[in-house]
């Protein structure tokens, strides 16, 4: 017998440490080689974690909800015989850092030395937090079922550990649940136990930990930092609605487009003239760095919280590839696909919440950039034309900065540019 010791590898960009968001495995189980046996968290990307080596599981590093640094222990196995040379070279060679990548020659950014009267109360993101609140006591038993769920063995074992019914288990494909489907439903379910339908619901407790833990950490490290103020603007888009309605019945094999597309679009031509919106602000450093590619982040409501997939050089695609790369991104962030690459680098963040957009917002600042632009729901109202009341579609556009950077006129005059290609929808496509 001998004891691997499997250390956390390098997930990519250089990262530091990894948050543990499920355990597929205990202290005694037994594991085979390539079997999951834990979920990873870092900069909002899942990593599943296979067991290299067959065999008995003596220690794992700590608990759902602790971080621990790359390179150090995540499980201790016990295997029969001596360890395969590959596996101990390829576990030692897991924790050394990959080079970071080479800036695009197509990416020139300029950076600016800026200032920094409050660096002394620069957030640190990685403060200590306040021991969160145990978990419920989890019941080991769940009314059975008659509906027939497609599972694994491992999964079915899970559950019925957990005391979690299947057929209350919605799955993310193929009607398949799979481990990440149970960790989903016990996000959202203290403990994971079940509840009978039509009870009384009890005060719960849940663990802030995975994507929830990130989101709030970055919310509060946002409004902590950064001293927000938000500029409203009214936008007549009758006509903008109108040339939508006329590419879609035009559109062929196009992808169909929405409102989105179109706003991008005014985005990317409008930045030119206002470098200091499509921007990142490193306060520690003092330097603020003005990109020349427009990387775009979607926020993207998904069940497992906010996610903000990047759509690279907005600025150099049509209405019809934005429309494209919007529904890619989406579904990839939905379905837990998108790779971290595709979650980090955004220069400027856009926010919709759609039909349910309201009639004004204030969005909270993706540090480290300088500004977000969140599109508010169109509205139909009566307005005034040429002394007559007159039928018009208008919507709301807000727009977040960071004062440090930002100052107020340039916010207004920015989106009061965006305003004027809305409005006359035409110069959306003269270059």
């Amino acid at each position: 017998m001998a004891k691997f010791t499997f250390n956390l590898p390098d997930i990519g960009e250089g990262i530091a440490e990894a948050e543990i968001v499920a355990w597929h495995v205990r202290v005694g189980d037994m594991v085979e080689e390539d079997q999951q046996i834990a979920d990873m968290m870092t900069d909002k990307a899942t990593v599943e974690m296979e067991s290299p080596v067959a065999g008995k599981v003596l220690e794992i590093a700590g608990e759902v909800g602790d971080t621990i640094p790359i390179g150090s222990m995540l499980v201790t196995i016990e295997i029969e015989g001596a360890i395969p040379d590959d596996v101990a070279e390829d576990n030692a060679k897991a924790a050394e850092p990959e080079a970071a990548p080479a800036p695009k020659d197509d990416e020139v950014e300029e950076r600016i030395e800026v200032e920094n009267p409050d660096a002394n109360d620069a957030d640190d993101a990685h403060e200590a937090d306040p021991e969160p609140a145990p978990n419920q006591p989890v019941e080991k038993s769940a009314p059975k079922t008659e509906a027939k769920v497609l599972a694994s063995p491992a999964v079915r074992k899970r559950a019925q550990d957990l005391g979690i019914d299947l057929a209350q288990v919605k799955p993310a494909e193929d009607g398949r649940v799979r481990h990440g489907d149970l960790d989903q439903f016990l996000s959202y379910n203290a403990g994971g136990g079940y509840r009978p339908a039509g009870g009384q619901r009890q005060d719960e407790q849940v663990r802030v930990i995975g994507m929830r833990r990130r989101i709030a950490e970055s919310m509060a490290a946002s409004k902590r930092a950064i001293p927000h103020f938000t500029y409203v603007d009214e936008i007549d888009v009758t006509r903008l609605e109108e040339l939508r309605a006329d590419l879609n019945a035009t559109r062929g094999a196009k992808p169909k487009l929405t409102m989105l597309p179109l706003l991008i679009t005014a985005i990317c031509k409008t930045l030119p003239d206002f470098p200091m919106i499509n921007a990142r602000y490193d306060d520690e450093a003092g330097i603020v760095t003005r990109s020349g590619g427009v990387h775009l982040g979607m926020a993207t409501q998904t069940d497992a919280g906010l996610m903000v997939p990047v759509i690279r050089n907005a600025e150099s695609r049509n209405v019809w590839q934005l429309a494209s790369e919007i529904v890619r991104l989406a579904e990839a962030a939905r379905s837990g696909k998108a790779s971290s690459q595709e979650l980090s680098g955004s220069t400027l963040t856009l926010t919709s919440l759609g039909p349910m957009g309201g009639i004004a917002s204030t969005p909270v600042i993706n540090r480290p950039e300088v500004a977000i632009i969140a599109p508010n729901k169109v509205v139909e109202r009566p307005v005034f034309r040429d002394g007559k009341v007159a039928a018009a579609k208008l919507m709301n556009l807000s727009i977040s900065c960071d004062h440090r950077v930002v100052d107020g006129w340039d916010a207004a005059s920015y989106v009061q540019a965006i305003k004027r290609l809305l409005e006359t929808p035409a110069l959306l496509f003269v270059d």
